[in-house]
């Protein structure tokens, strides 16, 4: 009988401050998150030194109550993962030295989690006991800071098929968001003001649709999108018929690199496999629509994790730390906390400094 990994998760790549305990059969015994959005929305925007402060004033609250959700002591755990990288560097520190501390003290392991590799593998995870998901499969990773294809063809084994030349689609919502003065965070309020509107009022660009590669590209977008809002009348009306015009030429451009992907991907491969969506824009209810279109059409298998694990979590942390403890040795206490760690290069070795 295969003895039960528990794995703490910490997560401070960015302005969410969580922790998680997870254990091998895939049950979520704790997830808890606290959130810096009151912290940031005056400055419209995410401040590193904020959110670093932020992390260093919560992070031990939410690993005691963390533990205390799931009903075990740090003893109990076979192992501390902490996100190293990629991230802002202040709170990714803060994190990091926090897990070390941890498992110096305890003796566990410590494993140094790739925050991409961590969203990668959340639908692993979260997926129907009788239908796991199997590798390979094709990911396509959407975040504020991200927006990749990639074959993923096992643990630390990432091959990019396409990438963006500019902005992540989340930072494009974002900056969309704010140019119509719908708030922050710019993803959900933008997604909220597109319910009512009308999308083929205003005619926007679908950047690089059609083009042989599978790369993105959203700043000339961005540029349509203020150049409409400076000529449309400032009714609420007009704010909600430019954020659906915008949502939906964001969902056509990611529907058509995606389908392009899905070719490289299955000359590989072959087809019948699973297309992963994950990362915080996966929890849009219009793009996750229009992707589960495309992935019937080309007959895949369409996995996207539960809303509240598309977003930066310690549950997909600590999942990520079995399923590469699983893999092979755990990291050394001299491991560099990261700002970038492409995803395609998490095979190198992690416990070399950067």
């Amino acid at each position: 009988m295969t003895a039960i990994t528990l794995m703490l998760g910490i997560e401070t790549s960015c302005d969410e401050t969580a922790a998680a305990v997870v254990d091998s059969e895939r049950h979520i015994l704790s997830n808890v998150v606290h959130s810096q959005i009151a912290a940031h929305t005056p400055f419209g925007g995410v401040v590193p030194e904020i959110a670093a402060r932020a992390h260093l004033d919560y992070l031990d609250n939410v690993i005691t109550r963390a533990l205390s959700d799931a009903g075990v002591t740090l003893m109990d755990v076979d192992g501390i993962a902490a996100t190293g990288g990629p991230g802002l560097i202040g709170g990714v520190i803060v994190g990091v030295m926090t897990a070390k501390a941890i498992a110096a003290s305890t003796g566990k392991p410590f494993i140094a989690v790739n925050h991409l590799e961590a969203h990668a593998l959340t639908a692993r995870l979260t997926a129907p006991a009788d239908r796991p998901l199997e590798f390979p499969y094709l990911l396509l990773l959407v975040s504020g800071g991200h927006c990749q294809l990639l074959d993923v063809e096992g643990i630390g084994c990432y091959r990019r098929l396409g990438t963006t030349i500019d902005d992540a689609v989340g930072e494009a919502f974002d900056k969309a968001a704010a140019m119509l003065g719908l708030g922050f965070p710019g993803g959900p309020a933008l997604e909220s003001a597109a319910r009512t509107g009308n999308p083929k009022r205003f005619s926007l660009p679908r950047p690089m649709v059609g083009r042989p590669n599978a790369d993105f590209s959203f700043s000339g977008l961005k540029t349509a999108l203020r150049q409409a809002v400076a000529g449309a009348p400032s009714d609420e009306h007009s704010k909600a018929d430019l954020a659906a015009a915008f949502q939906a030429a964001i969902a056509d451009v990611l529907v058509d690199r995606t389908n392009r992907a899905i070719t490289m991907f299955e000359e590989r491969h072959g087809s019948g496999r699973s297309l992963v969506v994950a990362g915080g824009v996966a929890a849009n209810q219009s793009i996750r629509t229009a992707l589960a279109g495309l992935a019937d059409r080309r007959g895949l298998t369409l996995a996207v994790p539960p809303v509240g694990l598309c977003t930066d979590n310690a549950a997909m942390v600590a999942w990520a730390g079995i399923e590469r403890l699983t893999e092979g040795p755990a990291d050394t206490l001299d491991f560099a906390p990261r700002p970038r760690w492409p995803l395609d290069q998490v095979a190198a070795s992690a416990g070399a400094k950067a």
